[in-house]
């Protein structure tokens, strides 16, 4: 069939096609504001691509349209429709359906799905898992919203029996405010940490406690959640009803304990040592994710051990602390981080890595729940172990100079990318790291900052 995605660029989205197109559909799809990896990734599969939303699209006439969560009734200030290509396809009749809803009907059904949910490090976890099963030969079909570098791509059908993928909490579509994780009905579901987040569209945290039981309902009797023990807030979902088995991690009480250091550590099972873990991944949120990966795998029969020869040859993901370039002695990455907690985790994570150098942050509040400023007191917290951090703030509604007031002279905020990156320059010398974090394009502002460096 022809299926025509509206707001193909995202990343499940465009996962999403990537399998529809791999499944010998004819895809094409359309979005505002491209943008790598996933513009990319989308060409490279031959995949056309419309910059907006046009409703002349219609003659298009593909069997399905598909519907990403970007996509609402909204109006612009003049009256008239912002998706005018929704508005045409609720007029004719024409057949739609949300991206979950397309995955669940026609690739997840009768396979064993592993889902990994949680506000942080799904992506990362999902990866980990997936590449402990490609290692045991299981040829796990994967929906990433992310590229691992392991397998330089987002997404694939594989085999028939095995699928992992990244289980979002956001809703799924403006006509189904589900979140997108109910969909799948897992066999094996991760719940890897919960916290607040996306407050554009839950009012509190019981809101998505609540999703997250409704994620625990769908798993079968046979079925395994593997939680993290060191979160209240998943003790109070599972206290709602369980009906599965449970295996937790984390926590000294545990079914998974890591012992030693994040780089370096011992898994121990039940009190006892399973596994050895040596790895070049830094950070305590990712030995987390790697025991979270480890109890998710030994349910479908592999063993600690093996999954931890597996995590000895993982290679992270794009754009997790990815490496741009170095010039004169400054290095910058690129990360995803945008969540305060995550922020906090990832410089945590490079602060051990690098010891006592400099490191510089850079970062943009561009989720929707950083610019409705729902977490911006939380900032000078999530900073704490950068020297200088410096803040991109076009298209808040809030004061990012009041709300990095407590960081004193540590922090600078600019109103366009020109500005911060001045403000950069002004400031790095060899040997600095420079951290960029956003979960956008971020204007390329780590080839900008390169070049500039470059002189």
């Amino acid at each position: 069939m022809h299926i025509h995605i509206l707001g193909i660029c995202g990343t499940f989205m465009g996962g999403l096609a990537a399998l529809a197109r791999e499944a010998g559909h004819r895809v094409t799809g359309c979005d505002a504001g491209v943008y790598p990896p996933m513009s990319d990734q989308l060409r490279a599969l031959g995949i056309d691509l419309i910059e907006g939303f046009d409703a002349d699209q219609m003659t298009l006439k593909p069997d399905l349209y598909v519907v990403g969560n970007v996509v609402s009734r909204s109006r612009l200030p003049d009256g008239s429709a912002k998706f005018p290509l929704m508005e045409a396809i609720l007029e004719a009749g024409a057949p739609y359906t949300s991206g979950p809803q397309w995955l669940s009907e026609h690739v997840l059904q009768g396979r064993h799905v592993l889902a990994v949910a949680g506000t942080h490090g799904k992506t990362t976890t999902t990866s980990m898992l997936t590449w402990v099963l490609e290692q045991a030969g299981l040829n796990p079909g994967f929906l990433i919203g992310g590229v691992p570098l392991n397998f330089g791509v987002s997404a694939r059908l594989g085999g028939d029996h095995y699928f992992v993928i990244e289980a979002d909490e956001y809703d799924t579509a403006f006509f189904d405010k589900r979140s997108k994780f109910v969909h799948y009905r897992p066999r094996t579901a991760v719940l890897n940490n919960l916290e607040f987040d996306h407050a554009d569209i839950f009012d509190d945290l019981a809101a998505i406690e609540r999703q997250f039981h409704h994620l625990v309902r769908t798993v079968p009797g046979t079925g395994r959640l593997v939680i993290n023990g060191l979160e209240e807030s998943l003790t109070r979902v599972l206290s709602q009803g369980c009906w599965s088995e449970v295996r937790s991690f984390g926590a000294t009480v545990s079914d998974f304990v890591a012992e030693g250091a994040p780089s370096d550590f011992k898994v121990l099972q039940a009190g006892q040592s399973v596994a050895e873990v040596q790895w070049a991944i830094g950070g305590v949120h990712n030995q987390l994710n790697a025991l979270a990966a480890i109890a998710a795998a030994e349910h479908v029969g592999i063993g600690p051990a093996m999954a931890a020869q597996a995590l000895a040859t993982f290679e992270n993901v794009k754009r997790r602390m990815e490496v741009r370039g170095t010039v004169n002695g400054i290095t910058v990455y690129d990360d995803f981080a945008h969540h305060p907690t995550a922020i906090r985790t990832t410089v945590n994570g490079l602060r051990r890595q690098v010891g006592e150098a400099r490191i510089l942050a850079i970062f943009e509040p561009r989720s929707n729940t950083m610019k409705l400023g729902a977490m911006k007191s939380q900032l000078p917290w999530s900073l704490e172990e950068t020297d200088l951090a410096f803040c991109h703030s076009g298209g808040l509604g809030w004061d990012a100079n009041a709300a990095l007031q407590p960081m004193g002279a540590r922090a600078q905020v600019g109103a366009n990318i020109d500005e911060v990156i001045a403000q950069v320059l002004a400031h790095a010398q060899p040997g600095d790291h420079l951290l960029c974090m956003s979960n956008g394009g971020f204007g390329g502002i780590h080839a900008k900052l390169l070049s500039a460096l470059n002189g």
